[in-house]
C-alpha cells in the first residue's frame, strides 16, 4: 500500500477501551498526531465515558474529535488498535491467554477486513505474537498491514535499564528486543550501542561495573520481568505500552519509515517462515513496510529460532480458530 492510496484524514479507531485502550487515547489525544479518534468496546458505557472524559480535556491539548464509534468506522480508519480481550492475571503467561483471546480478536479483524478498510492493524492483545497471526489470518491482507505491538515496549526497558546503568540518557542508547513478546525473548546484545559503539566496546569506557556477564544476565531478566512486577503491583500494564502505541501509530500517520521492533509475519527472514514474532521493521504509511534483516551471532539466532519454535507450537493449539 502506498501514501498515497490511504485517505488523507488521520483517523484512529482503537478497539477496546480499559486500561490499555484508554491509556493509549490519552496519550494520543496529547500528541497532536490524530485528527480524529474514536473509541469502540463491547461495553457500550464503558466506551462513552471514556470519550465524554478525554473530550473534557479539549482545552488542555491540540484540537482532535473524539467520539464513541462502532464497525462503520473502520471504513476510513488510518490505523485501527485493537487492545480488545481479556486481562493478563497475575502470575499467569502472556500465551495462556491465547485460547481467551484468539476469538475474539479473529471476529474484530473479520470485520475491519468485511469494511474494506484502507488501515494499518494494531494488534495489542497478548499474546501479541500468536494474536497478529490469527488477525493476518482473518483479513486475509498483507503481512505488512497487519502488525503486533510487538516488543517496542520491551526495547524501551532495555535502553531504559541500559540507560541507568551506564549513567546514560536514554535517547542515546540504542537496543532491541527481539522474538516473542514474553518469556523467551531476547535481548540483541550484538545490535546495542552507546555514543556509535557496540555495547562491548562502551563498557570499558564506561567503568561502571564490575562483572559485566552478570549485569548483563540481570538486565536481561529485568526485561522479561517487569510486566509480571507490575501485574503484580498494580494490576495491568499500562503506560508504557500506551507511549509505545503512539511511536507506532505516529509512525504510520507521518510516514516516518522509523525503525520499530513490531510484530509482523516471517516469510524466509532469519531462516523463518509463517511465524509473526519481533524484528526490527521499517514502519511508514503502510504498517511494516520492510524487515531488516540483520546478521545476528550464533547465540542470538539459536535464542531467536527457540523462540519462534515456541510461537509456532502455541498457534499449532489454535486449529479451527485462524
Amino acid at each position: 500500500m502506498t501514501s498515497s492510496s490511504i485517505t488523507a484524514r488521520r483517523k484512529v479507531v482503537v478497539v477496546g477501551t480499559g486500561a490499555v485502550g484508554s491509556t493509549f487515547c490519552f496519550a494520543l489525544a496529547q500528541s497532536g498526531l490524530a485528527d480524529e479518534i474514536v473509541l469502540i468496546d463491547h461495553n457500550a458505557d464503558l466506551a462513552r465515558g471514556q470519550a465524554l472524559d478525554l473530550a473534557h480535556g479539549q482545552p488542555f491539548f491540540p484540537t482532535v474529535s473524539i467520539r464513541v464509534g462502532d464497525a462503520a468506522d473502520y471504513g476510513d480508519a488510518r490505523v485501527v488498535v485493537v487492545t480488545a480481550g481479556t486481562a493478563q492475571r497475575p502470575g499467569e503467561s502472556r500465551l495462556d491467554l491465547l485460547q481467551r483471546n484468539a476469538a475474539i480478536v479473529g471476529r474484530i479483524s473479520s470485520e475491519v477486513a468485511e469494511k474494506n478498510s484502507p488501515a494499518v492493524l494494531v494488534i495489542v492483545s497478548n499474546p501479541v505474537d500468536a494474536i497478529t497471526h490469527v488477525a493476518l489470518r482473518h483479513t486475509g491482507w498483507e503481512r505488512g498491514r497487519v502488525i503486533g505491538s510487538g516488543t517496542v515496549l520491551d526495547s524501551a526497558r532495555f535502553r531504559y535499564l541500559l540507560s541507568r546503568h551506564c549513567g546514560i540518557d536514554t535517547h542515546n542508547v540504542h537496543a532491541y528486543v527481539l522474538g516473542e513478546h514474553g518469556d523467551s525473548e531476547l535481548a540483541a546484545w550484538s545490535m546495542t550501542h552507546v555514543a556509535g559503539m557496540t555495547i562491548d566496546e562502551y563498557c570499558p569506557v564506561c567503568g561502571r561495573c564490575e562483572d559485566w556477564l552478570a549485569e548483563r544476565a540481570r538486565i536481561e531478566q529485568e526485561i522479561r520481568d517487569s510486566a509480571y512486577h507490575i501485574i503484580g503491583y498494580k494490576g495491568a500494564t499500562c503506560f508504557g505500552v500506551g507511549m509505545a502505541l503512539v511511536r507506532i501509530v505516529g509512525a504510520i500517520l507521518r510516514d516516518e519509515h522509523g525503525v520499530l521492533t513490531v510484530s509482523t509475519r516471517l516469510d524466509g527472514e532469519f531462516g523463518l517462515t509463517d511465524v509473526c514474532l519481533s524484528v526490527p521493521c521499517i514502519v511508514a504509511a503502510g504498517g511494516a513496510e520492510r524487515i531488516i534483516e540483520a546478521r545476528l551471532p550464533d547465540n542470538e539466532l539459536k535464542a531467536l529460532l527457540a523462540s519462534a519454535a515456541l510461537l509456532k507450537e502455541a498457534i499449532s493449539q489454535l486449529e479451527g480458530q485462524v
